[in-house]
């Protein structure tokens, strides 16, 4: 959520910045509402100041015993305009919390200007793209053909975009999973949690998801709790309404879970094999941070995403999303794209993102600084990596003419010592 205070005195420049995003809010309606807002609480304020000195004046006159009946009438007056306001103020409370609740987040100043994919800059590459002496393969080809990828009977199991992972290909998303842990808590210093894989909507509202994005969520029937889309919304809300303390910044966590979507409106987007899927696994890095240090935080996040793409020894470029790409919440993101032979396209595996205080204001997440002062800490997070789309990179980057895949050599101790993954 954006700093009210910001909207109310420069609304132009909250226009002009949702502009630079393709965002075409109606910044002033915000502001009216907000302005009839506050005209509310001044009137009950005012009101119940009255009400407390008429209040005195009848205690004062009983006491002498005087004629009290003028202030008694005056009192059960102001009592019902009170009441009446409160009713109002109800009204003008959710009016203007539905609309800033919709405001997406302020774009950086080093974030490109553009509309779409299109205008995001390339900020680095890393390594080459690998060269075969035969036509490599998609993944979904290899992994029907090697029988450790079946979406056939998934499908048959639940739906479409769901996988079944048999044999090698089970034992390679699991042992992805162990190696991204152990190389964050192990060289990065992250801490590993465990979230539950369902949270409630203060959760969701407070990264962002609700109210704007509930159509993209899975909802449990008849409890008002959701799948969670990332283990952004459980870990990012482990201290939602505490006050941290500045010592403790910045805290780094990292999580292992299952993710869910629903993935409105992306029919016959990149749906083929493990691209998008409705359910798929991630390891998830998420940061709170110090607002002066922040900015270094996401550029060491985006290392540390990096470095599991390195370590695997696989291509990658790294692109600045523009103001027209970046997510809701968002104040700056790099996506980390891999690249993939087999189908001959870059393939987004991570987005690093720096929220600044736009989720800890919706979460009230704070933290009290040596002076006593209490500010809201800048709430960071990326994906460390997505799972699936490793699983697909590997499959992809390390297959054999043969139809077989090697084992990246970081991974032969998680996949008990195997070097390749044979044709069948």
């Amino acid at each position: 959520m954006l700093d009210p205070k910001l909207i109310r005195d420069n609304p132009q420049i909250v226009a002009e910045s949702l502009k630079k995003r393709g965002n075409e809010f109606d910044v002033q309606r915000l502001v009216v509402a907000d302005e009839k807002r506050r005209d509310v609480i001044k009137t009950v304020e005012a009101l119940k100041s009255e009400k407390n000195t008429t209040s005195d004046q009848i205690a004062k006159l009983k006491k002498s015993g005087g004629d009290a009946q003028e202030q008694i009438e005056r009192l059960r007056s102001l009592g019902k305009q009170i009441e009446e306001l409160n009713r109002e103020l109800k009204t003008a409370e959710a009016e203007w919390e539905s609309l800033i609740m919709i405001v997406p987040n302020i774009p950086h100043q080093t974030v490109p200007v553009g509309g779409g994919d299109e205008d995001n800059e390339v900020a680095k590459v890393w390594g080459e793209k690998p060269v075969f002496d035969f036509q490599p393969l998609p993944h979904w080809d290899l992994g029907e053909r090697l029988d450790i990828l079946d979406f056939k009977r998934a499908a048959k199991i639940t739906g479409s975009r769901f996988t079944l992972y048999k044999s090698y290909g089970a034992l390679m998303e699991r042992a992805l999973i162990n190696f991204m842990l152990d190389l964050h808590v192990l060289r990065h210093g992250y801490t590993e949690v465990l979230p539950p894989f369902m949270v409630n909507r203060d959760s969701m509202t407070g990264t962002g998801q609700l109210p704007k994005f509930e159509e993209e969520l899975f909802k449990l029937q008849g409890f008002d709790y959701f799948l969670i889309p990332t283990a952004e919304v459980p870990v990012t809300n482990i201290y939602r309404e505490e006050i941290l303390k500045e010592a403790e910044l910045p805290i780094k966590f990292v999580a292992y879970t299952p993710c869910f979507r629903a993935e409105a409106g992306a029919h016959g987007k990149d749906t083929r094999g493990l691209t998008r899927q409705h359910q798929f696994n991630k390891v998830e890095l998420v940061k709170f941070s110090l607002p002066d240090t922040s900015y270094d935080e996401l550029e060491g996040l985006l290392l540390d995403a990096e470095d599991v793409l390195k370590s695997l020894k696989i291509h990658y470029r790294v692109s600045c999303l523009c103001t027209g790409d970046l997510g809701f919440s968002s104040s700056k993101t790099y996506d980390i794209e891999v690249w993939l032979p087999g189908q001959d396209v870059y393939r987004e595996i991570s987005s690093c993102s720096n929220f600044e205080d736009f989720q800890a204001r919706r979460a009230k997440i704070r933290y009290r600084k040596a002076n006593g002062k209490i500010d809201l800490v800048h709430t960071l997070n990326g994906s460390g990596l997505a799972i699936g789309r490793t699983t697909m990179a590997v499959m992809e980057n390390y297959q054999n003419a043969d139809g077989s895949i090697e084992v990246p050599e970081v991974l032969r101790p998680y996949m008990q010592g195997i070097t390749r993954i044979p044709p069948v």
